[in-house]
This record gives C-alpha cells, structure tokens and sequence, in this order.
C-alpha cells in the first residue's frame, strides 16, 4: 500500500469517526424544548443556571419523598421568587430516565404543554433526580420570562419650602419602582399546574 494511499485510508476512516460521533451527539433539553418552542411560534429558551438550581431542589425533594408534587419544597411562588421572572411555569413528571421521552409526555398533555409554550419565556432550568430504590427518575422543569424590570414611574419632585429658590435642599425625589412577581399555581389537577 503506498503511503498516499495509507494516508486517505486514515483521513476517510477519521472523518466516517468524527461524522458518526457528531451524528451520535443529542440536543440538550433545551435545545430540545426550544425546538418544539419554535415550531409553535415562541421563542427559544436557553438554560439559566438559577432556574436549574430551583429544578434541581425540586427533583431532588421530590425524589427524597418518591412523591410527585409542585409543593414538596414549599409553594412554587416562593421557591421561584429568586429568579426575578415576571411569569414562570414548572412542569414535573416521573418514571422516564431520559428527556426526551419526559418531554414527549408533557408535550402530549395540555397543561403542561401550556407550560413549555410560556409566552416570551426566554430561560429554562431542567434537572432530574432518582429515588433512593434507583427505579423512580423524578424530573421538575422551570421555565420564565419576562425579565425586563418594568420602568420606574417619573421621579416626583416635592418642594419642602415654598417660595425658596430651587435647590438641593429644597427639592427631593421619590422613585417607585415594584419587583416582578411570579406567576403561582391557582389550580392543581393530578399534580399539573395551571
């Protein structure tokens, strides 16, 4: 075999390898939720680390109890406050070990797909945990939007002293300005929030 040869060999037998790896590679979930996102006129959602914290909390509580609940940890209005949304959703399921297939069965239930479809979501926070027998795979997916704090009100300028001249001392401003609120789970029907 000549050497020109040998070296196409191994640059076809590298490139068949590092084809096969890429094609062998998953979307993320998020890649996966966005997807889905897209096709449904919404936009993409990328991973928030805060959001994946609360997720993980959530998982894991859930699977400490091998219960499936959104209040295992507390109300969901209080456990996502710290990620400063306007709006969020959690989804939760049981019994599949991987995503795609958890995501499969929200999509296919309404409340839950109402979730994944958040208008103007724009994070998402994914996490799964195993009960302590090793056959229950928990999953809890956090996903908000609306970050941009809503503009403060015009300062009110208040004069102290009538008839002064304007100055420092006799002028103060007053700023209002209210933190977004989480959206909170008003009707629970076999563990889906709505």
């Amino acid at each position: 075999m000549t050497a020109l040869r040998l070296r196409a060999l191994i640059a076809a037998s590298a490139l068949a390898l590092f084809a096969h790896a890429a094609l062998a590679t998953e979307p993320s979930p998020a890649e996966q939720i966005s997807a889905f996102r897209l096709k449904h006129g919404e936009e993409r959602v990328i991973i928030d680390p805060t959001l994946n914290r609360i997720a993980l909390a959530q998982a894991k509580a859930m699977a400490a109890k091998d219960e499936l609940s959104h209040e295992v940890l507390g109300s969901f209005s209080s456990r996502i406050a710290s990620s400063h949304a306007g709006r969020a959703g959690e989804n939760i399921a049981y019994g599949y070990t991987t995503f795609d297939k958890t995501l499969e069965q929200w999509i296919n239930s309404s409340e839950h797909r109402k979730n994944l479809l958040l208008h103007k979501a724009s994070r998402v926070g994914i996490a799964s945990a195993t009960d302590a027998s090793g056959k229950r795979t928990y999953w809890a997916m956090e996903i908000a939007g609306d970050y941009e704090l809503k503009q403060p009100k015009p300062p009110k300028v208040v004069k102290l002293a009538k008839g002064k001249t304007k100055s420092k001392k006799d002028t103060r401003v007053v700023a209002r300005a209210a933190p977004p609120a989480a959206v909170e789970c008003h009707v629970k029907l076999l563990s889906l929030c709505f």
